[in-house]
C-alpha cells in the first residue's frame, strides 16, 4: 500500500534555493529531476518555481509534503519561531522529518475520525441524538433551544451556541475557559442561543471538547489512548503526543503533537477512504460522510463533520479538497481527484496574513499537478 514510511521519499532539508524531487530514494542533494515530478503528472518547472519562491521567502512556514499517487515527491523543512499552544513566547527550533509540531486544531479533525470509529464498534450514539441527553447533569440547561442541539450540529459546529474564540489571549477567548472550566460541557451549553440549531455555522473548538468528552464516556477510554489502539497505531504513529488542560483532560480541540510524515499517513488513510495496507481503520461511510457539506462557511469554503472543504484548480478544472486546519498554518490538504496530499507545519500563529500565504502556497501546489 501507501503508506509513507514504506515509500520513497524525495526531500530537500532546509530553506536553500532549488528544488529537489526524487521517485525513489536516496534524496538527490541538489537540481530538479523534472523527470521524477513529470512521473507523478506534475508541471515539474512550475512547480519547482513554487518551491524555489518558499526557499526565498515565507519564514514562518516549517514543514513541507506533497505527495501523489501515494509517493512522496517533496519534502522540506527548516528552521523557524515556534510556541506550543500553552506559551506566550515564540522559539527558534530546526524542523525536521523526526521534530513533532503542533498541529492545533488539526486535533478536530482526528477526533472526528475517532468519532467514525467508534460509531462502526457501536460506541458512539446515532448523529441525531440530543446531546444534552447525554450528559443528564445538564438538564437544567435544556432551555431556549439548547434541546434541540445533536450530535451531528456539534460535528458540523452548527448548534447555535454563541462562541468567540477571536483574540488568542484575550480573557473573553470562550476556548480558553475550556482549559480550566470544572465542566467544559456545561460551560459549552452554558452559552446562550445566537441561532437555533442547525441554522447557521460558527466556529466552536467546545463542541469537540463536548463530543471527545461523549466519546470518553462510551468507550471507557481517555481520548489518546483510544487514538493510540485505534487510529495511530494501525498507521505506524508511534512519535506523537496529545497535550491536556489544566485539570489532565486531553485538548480534544487542539492539543495534537505530530510528525509532519505522520500526518501525510493521515491524509493518505482519508485519500482511500479509511483503509491502510488493506485494514478499514476508519469506515469508508464515515470517511464519505465526513466530506459531504453540511454548512456554508463564506468565502467559497464549505464545513463537514469536523473537516474543512472548499475546490481549487488543476489541469484547468476546479477540484475538491478537504482539509484539516490549525491555528498558525498548520495544513493537511487532501484532493481526491488529484490523489494529493499536502501537509504544511508554520509558525505564523494568531496571523491571518500569514494563513492567507499558506492557503495560496496550497493553491499553487495544485495548480502544478499538469495531468
Amino acid at each position: 500500500m501507501r503508506g509513507v514510511a514504506a515509500l520513497a521519499v524525495a526531500a530537500l532539508v532546509g530553506a536553500s534555493a532549488g528544488c529537489v524531487a526524487a521517485a525513489a530514494p536516496p534524496p538527490s542533494p541538489a537540481g530538479c529531476d523534472a523527470a521524477a515530478l513529470a512521473a507523478q503528472g506534475f508541471d515539474a518547472q512550475q512547480l519547482c518555481r513554487v518551491l524555489d519562491d518558499v526557499a526565498a521567502g515565507n519564514p514562518d512556514l516549517h514543514g513541507l509534503l506533497v505527495e501523489r499517487h501515494g509517493v512522496p515527491v517533496v519534502e522540506r523543512y527548516r528552521s523557524g519561531k515556534d510556541r506550543s499552544v500553552y506559551s506566550l513566547f515564540a522559539h527558534e527550533v530546526d524542523f525536521g522529518p523526526a521534530t513533532r509540531h503542533d498541529l492545533r486544531s488539526i486535533s478536530k479533525s482526528i477526533t472526528g475520525l475517532l468519532w467514525g470509529i467508534a460509531e462502526a464498534e457501536g460506541k458512539a450514539p446515532p448523529l441525531d441524538t440530543r446531546v444534552l441527553d447525554l450528559f443528564p447533569e445538564l438538564a437544567d440547561l435544556e432551555t431556549a433551544g439548547r434541546a434541540a442541539i445533536t450530535v451531528r450540529h456539534l460535528l458540523s459546529m452548527t448548534s447555535g451556541l454563541a462562541w468567540d474564540e477571536a483574540g488568542a489571549y484575550d480573557w473573553r477567548n470562550d476556548e480558553l475557559a475550556l482549559y480550566w472550566r470544572s465542566s467544559q460541557a456545561r460551560y459549552v451549553f452554558g452559552r446562550r442561543m445566537a441561532a437555533p440549531a442547525g441554522t447557521r455555522f460558527r466556529y466552536n473548538g467546545g463542541g469537540t471538547a463536548v463530543l471527545a468528552a461523549a466519546l470518553a464516556q462510551r468507550t471507557g477510554m481517555a481520548l489518546p489512548d483510544y487514538a493510540r489502539e485505534k487510529l495511530f497505531a494501525p498507521l505506524g504513529i508511534v512519535d506523537w503526543e496529545w497535550l491536556r488542560d489544566a485539570r489532565g483532560r486531553p485538548l480534544a480541540f487542539s492539543g495534537l503533537r505530530m510528525r509532519p510524515r505522520d500526518l501525510a499517513r493521515i491524509g493518505q488513510l482519508v485519500l482511500q477512504h479509511g483503509q491502510w495496507h488493506g485494514r478499514q481503520i476508519v469506515p469508508r461511510a464515515w470517511i464519505e460522510a465526513s466530506l459531504v457539506p453540511q454548512a456554508d462557511v463564506g468565502d467559497g469554503r464549505r464545513y463537514g463533520y469536523q473537516w474543512w472543504l472548499g475546490d481549487t484548480v488543476a489541469a484547468g478544472a476546479p477540484h475538491r479538497w478537504a482539509a484539516a486546519f490549525g491555528n498558525g498554518g498548520q495544513r493537511l490538504f487532501i484532493v481526491p481527484d488529484l490523489d494529493l496530499v499536502v501537509v504544511m507545519t508554520a509558525g505564523a500563529y494568531d496571523d491571518e496574513a500569514g494563513a492567507i500565504r499558506i492557503n495560496r502556497l496550497f493553491r499553487r501546489i495544485a495548480a502544478a499537478v499538469a495531468k
